[in-house]
C-alpha cells in the first residue's frame, strides 16, 4: 500500500495510527520511512482504543501541521488507491467532503457474500430514512475532507468509535452545511483476513444512528458539534487552503 501511494501523481503523505498490532505494521512502517523522507509517518498508540479515535487522531496530526486535503482509506486494497486522485479533485472542484461511494451510479462492490450486502444496503438505507442525510453510502470509510471541514468540528463531541463513526462524521458535516459529493468506486474485498462484522457492531450502527437523529431534533446538535474554536466556515473559498501542504491520507 504505501510503494502504490508513494508512485502516484500526486504527492501524498500517509500517516500510520498503530494501535500495537501484533503483526508489527509499526517496524514495517519504521523500516520504510529512510526510502520515503518526509512523506511517510507513524503515530504509535498503546492499547487497542478504537477505530474511530485512531482517525481522530489522524486528522488532529494532520490539521496541527497544516495539510489542505486530508483523507481516510483502509490499508488492505479494499479502496483503490489510484481513486484517491479523484476523491481530491471533487474537493478541489467544489465539494467540502468527498465519499468514495459504492452506491451511486458507476459504483460496485466485489466479492462479497450476499449477507454482506444485505447488512451493508440495508444499513445505508436504514441511515437515510432515520438521518434524512442525502448521502447514499454513509458508513463508506473511503473519505477526502477539505482541512475547514475537520477545523469546525467537534471532535470531543463525537460519541462513536466503531461503526457509528462513519456515519456521525458525515452527519456532523452535513449538519455544518458542507457540501458533500459521492465520487463512485469499486469496493473490492479483502483477499486475506475477515471481516471484523458482528452483532455488536450492527447493534451500534442501529442505535447508534438512532441516537445521532434524536440528539439533532433536539436542537442543540449543531452547537454541541461545532468547534467554537474555529471560526465557521461554509463553502471552499478559504484562502488558507493554497499555502497548506498538499494531502495527506491516514489509515
Amino acid at each position: 500500500m504505501v510503494h502504490t501511494v508513494m508512485q502516484l501523481a500526486s504527492p501524498f503523505h500517509i500517516l500510520v495510527v498503530d494501535d500495537g498490532s501484533p503483526d508489527g505494521t509499526a517496524q514495517i512502517v519504521k523500516d520504510l520511512q529512510g526510502k520515503y523522507p518526509g512523506r511517510l509517518y507513524i503515530e504509535e498508540r498503546k492499547g487497542k482504543l478504537g477505530l474511530g479515535t485512531a482517525y481522530i487522531h489522524g486528522f488532529k496530526w494532520a490539521l496541527e501541521r497544516n495539510y489542505a486535503y486530508i483523507c481516510e482509506m483502509d490499508a488492505d486494497f479494499s479502496h483503490n488507491p489510484n481513486d484517491l486522485e479523484r476523491l481530491v479533485s471533487a474537493c478541489k472542484n467544489g465539494a467540502d467532503v468527498a465519499i468514495g461511494s459504492r452506491y451511486v451510479a458507476g459504483g460496485s462492490i466485489k466479492n462479497w457474500t450476499l449477507d454482506r450486502h444485505i447488512y451493508s444496503r440495508g444499513g445505508s438505507l436504514y441511515t437515510r430514512m432515520i438521518t434524512w442525510m442525502p448521502v447514499n453510502d454513509p458508513t463508506a470509510g473511503f473519505i477526502c475532507y477539505r482541512r475547514e471541514v475537520l477545523q469546525s468540528i467537534n471532535f470531543d463531541a463525537i460519541r462513536f468509535v466503531g461503526y457509528a463513526f462513519q456515519i456521525e462524521m458525515k452527519f456532523a458535516s452535513w449538519k455544518l452545511g458542507f457540501k458533500i459529493k459521492e465520487v463512485p468506486i469499486t469496493f473490492v474485498d479483502r483477499k486475506f483476513g475477515s471481516s471484523k462484522m458482528h452483532g455488536g457492531i450492527i447493534k451500534e450502527g442501529v442505535m447508534g444512528v438512532l441516537k445521532i437523529q434524536l440528539d439533532a431534533l433536539s436542537g442543540n446538535y449543531k452547537e454541541r458539534i461545532r468547534n467554537k474554536a474555529h471560526k465557521d466556515y461554509i463553502g471552499n473559498d478559504a484562502d488558507a487552503s493554497s499555502e497548506a501542504n498538499p494531502v495527506i491520507r491516514t489509515f
